[in-house]
């Protein structure tokens, strides 16, 4: 990989906001390191279209986010890195009581604990850099809490705190760390959820619509390249909605 441009590793980029932000950062001319779970085929022409078209290096790796195990492994292939997003995460829709002990551990180690094990293996690459930018996504629901998505709601406000701490304890080395808390925004996550919902939210939101993916991905982008001082914020972009 060419190391004079930037390097971005992207969690959870086969679809929705991390799709969004791959091609974003490819168009900005980042190399990047790309993950999923799953989707290895779908990664995979993702990858050649985004080295066709935006003429960057692409490397895509199957990692389990909530596994730190898989997490070292992938990062055995990373060699440099100035961009990390942390964007993998699930969601769970019900009430607290009927919650397994096993769907709670799978959302807490799948948005919350994922973030520390990324971060924890990309710090001495950036220390190395003398620079860095960690961009965590939260929701609003982290700000606020959702009924029936305490689990999501409790991760996200983890992120949100440890968002937060980190970027002091990383600050005197300048690494910027940040999140982005969105409101409803069009994904395959949002999309479980009925047309008659979708209408419900959509009229409590003053913008008077749902967000895209592209619009998520250009803030994360700003985060990015936004000023060294900016550190330790939760941007959150919700169409004025909470």
């Amino acid at each position: 990989m060419n190391h004079t441009k930037k390097t971005a590793l992207i969690t959870g980029a086969s679809r929705g906001i991390g799709r969004a932000c791959a091609r974003t950062f490819a168009a900005a001319g980042y190399d990047l390191y790309l993950t999923c779970l799953r989707s290895e085929q779908t990664l995979l022409a993702f990858k050649k279209e985004l080295e066709t078209v935006y003429h960057i290096k692409c490397h895509t790796f199957l990692c389990d986010a909530a596994d730190y195990v898989s997490v070292t492994c992938l990062f055995s292939y990373i060699k440099a890195l100035d961009v990390l997003v942390n964007n993998a995460g699930i969601s769970y829709v019900g009430l607290l009581q009927d919650m397994s002990v096993t769907d709670w551990d799978k959302v807490i180690a799948t948005n919350l604990s994922s973030c520390f094990y990324t971060a924890k293996c990309a710090i001495p690459l950036m220390l190395a850099k003398k620079r860095g930018r960690i961009i965590n996504i939260s929701s609003v629901w982290g700000n606020v809490g959702a009924s029936m998505e305490a689990a999501y709601s409790a991760s996200k406000g983890g992120i949100n705190a440890l968002t937060r701490a980190l970027a002091k304890e990383l600050a005197p080395s300048n690494i910027q760390v940040n999140a982005a808390a969105f409101g409803c925004i069009d994904t395959d996550m949002n999309r479980q959820f009925s047309k008659a919902e979708w209408e419900a939210v959509r009229n409590e939101i003053p913008a008077d619509r749902i967000g895209t993916c592209q619009e998520a991905a250009d803030l994360v982008l700003q985060l990015a390249q936004a000023p060294a001082y900016l550190t330790g914020q939760i941007i959150t972009m919700d169409g004025g909605w909470i």
